[in-house]
């Protein structure tokens, strides 16, 4: 499989980081190099790769390198549930914003994860509610990441305007770093009178940067394709429903599911209503990857800490009194706590059947 990289500190990522705080070194070294004037130079890392692969374009025509000779070139490939890159987009949309017209073309490349972000239809749908204007080559035969060689999400590769890769980053973190190199680049070209002064970003909601100090649950799948954590397992039976008891005495980062469920390879299914799942995890921010199996159905739910409603931790995606409503294939942000962080016991409880589960994110 191809990984999800948080930050340099990320234990949502599921793979190897490295141990420093997110963005601290690249902001000191970004910074000194702003102040001091350093141009020093960025190797060449190759040439720009066709976007010949892509199964479609939105927001623009479909694009080639030579269409982009002249212009400095990010591009960043995406996959629309992931949380590591919705903590990027407030910097990609600011980018894009503040450099188009001093020569600075910003693509998106969202290579699917899940089954349901093949679909160009949901592509569609969430690349508007996100607020993605900018150019989206839609890969979901993995043509354009193999192209490049990529192997996670988020990455960005930025090119100069003679279609030569100088720079990339893998993961949340080094904002500063790679605006930086976007300002460095666009200056080499020609470009006069670009603002200096780095972009300020207002994340929201799932756009916050993770808690890292405090964070010590990781991503954690729900089909047993790729699953962890899942105390049931020895009692499970997959691919077909079974009525699960309800978990007790979960320890840290694992969960365990009540009523009527298909666990498979990719999602559980919850086949009756009153379905739960449960989950113990130290974090502040609990998100899940859940939708209808149907594209018309809405599901309501609620949302239980510690055997309470969660009314005073409720992510974006919940009521004041701790409820929601499943509607759409993505990513919920369910808890935000306040306050001090410790272990906790979340439940889902879901009011009708057909809704998938398939993966536990958090920040």
């Amino acid at each position: 499989m191809s990984d999800h990289i948080g930050s340099t500190a990320d234990h949502t990522s599921g793979v190897a980081t490295t141990s420093v705080p997110p963005g601290r070194p690249g902001l000191i070294r970004s910074i000194a190099h702003h102040l001091a004037g350093d141009q020093r130079g960025l190797p060449v890392e190759g040439r720009l790769p066709s976007f010949e692969g892509a199964t479609g374009w939105l927001n623009s025509e479909p694009l080639t390198p030579e269409d982009l000779r002249g212009r400095v070139v990010v591009v960043d490939f995406w996959t629309y549930t992931c949380v590591n890159w919705l903590r990027t987009l407030p910097y990609l949309r600011a980018w894009a914003a503040k450099y188009q017209d001093d020569g600075l073309t910003v693509i998106g490349v969202h290579t699917p994860e899940f089954g349901f972000e093949q679909n160009i239809d949901n592509v569609v749908v969430q690349s508007r509610r996100l607020g993605v204007e900018y150019p989206i080559a839609v890969d979901s035969e993995y043509a354009v990441w193999s192209a490049f060689a990529n192997h996670f999400w988020p990455a960005v590769y930025i090119a100069d305007v003679e279609g030569r890769i100088r720079f990339h980053h893998f993961g949340e973190g080094e904002y500063p770093m790679t605006e930086m190199v976007i300002q460095q680049l666009l200056r080499q070209a020609g470009a006069d009178g670009i603002d200096q002064d780095l972009v300020m970003v207002d994340p929201q909601g799932l756009e916050v940067a993770a808690d890292w100090q405090t964070l010590q649950s990781p991503e954690t799948y729900v089909g047993y394709n790729q699953s962890t954590g899942f105390d049931q397992e020895d009692v499970a039976t997959l691919d077909e429903p079974r009525v699960y008891a309800p978990p007790g005495g979960l320890p840290l980062n694992s969960w365990g599911l009540s009523g009527n469920w298909t666990v498979a390879g990719h999602a559980a299914l919850l086949n009756e209503r009153g379905g739960r799942i449960a989950f113990q995890f130290h974090a502040r921010d609990l998100n899940l990857v859940m939708g209808p199996s149907s594209r018309e159905a809405s599901i309501p739910f609620r949302v239980f800490l510690d055997g309470q409603r969660a009314k005073n931790a409720q992510g974006t995606d919940l009521d004041p009194d701790g409820s929601g409503v499943v509607t759409e294939q993505r990513t919920y942000q369910l808890i935000r706590q306040p306050g001090a962080i410790g272990d906790r016991l979340f439940e889902v409880e879901f009011s009708d059947s057909g809704v998938e589960a398939y993966c536990f994110t958090f920040g």
